[in-house]
């Protein structure tokens, strides 16, 4: 088989391993999109090497200057936190894969794909835990105003062991409407929730 050929199989290969993780956990960019990158990066080195006469790595460069168009379409923002940053890193570092293979380092490739299937399988329960005894969560709160309304809330959230890191209020001439980002275990999160929202006092309320 022509080396070309085995270099662009295993750039498949390694497209369709990090590809079907990402597709078993329903991230955007799945096995097809991880297949497509992980060939084209192989494709566009092999081309580079054999074509740029002069400089064997001007197509190659490019191919990092479009991965960022297709890395800032995963990435998502909403009212309260950052997605697809993980899925973008992950497309990123698979065209690096493709071009190791592309550019003949094949055994580096395939060592590389392990280590990210280690990030990406194993890792996951690591930062599990760590989002069990310590996570951030945004709360907006709104309630009819009373003198020592914002005070209660904040000695409630240091009763449920929540470190406060940012927080801002509005307040009309009857109502308070308050925004807080909490810093806190995921237990202390889920009583404090529950608690909040058996308050009859509390109008709205989203976390």
């Amino acid at each position: 088989m022509h080396p070309d050929l085995y270099r662009l199989l295993i750039a498949l290969g390694i497209g369709a391993i990090i590809g079907a993780e990402r597709e078993y956990r329903s991230k955007s960019a799945g096995l097809r999109t991880m297949i497509m990158v992980s060939l084209s990066s192989c494709l566009f080195t092999i081309l580079s090497i054999k074509i740029g006469l002069d400089s064997h790595d001007r197509i190659a460069a490019n191919i990092l200057t479009g991965l960022g168009f297709v890395g800032a379409g995963v990435i998502f923002k909403d009212e309260n936190r950052i997605s697809g940053i993980t899925t973008a890193t992950t497309i990123w570092m698979t065209a690096a894969l493709g071009m190791a293979a592309g550019a003949g380092y094949e055994l580096l490739s395939l060592f590389a794909t392990f280590i990210v299937l280690i990030v990406l399988i194993f890792l996951i329960y690591v930062q599990e835990l760590i989002e069990a005894l310590s996570q951030a969560r945004t709360y907006r709160i709104i309630c009819p105003y009373q003198q020592k309304t914002l005070e209660q809330y904040e000695a409630l959230f240091k009763t449920y062991n929540m470190k406060v890191v940012r927080s801002v209020q509005h307040k009309t001439e009857h109502r308070m409407s308050g925004r807080w980002i909490l810093i806190g275990s995921a237990e202390n999160h889920k009583k404090l929730t529950t608690y909040l929202l058996n308050d009859s006092n509390i109008q709205e309320l989203s976390f």
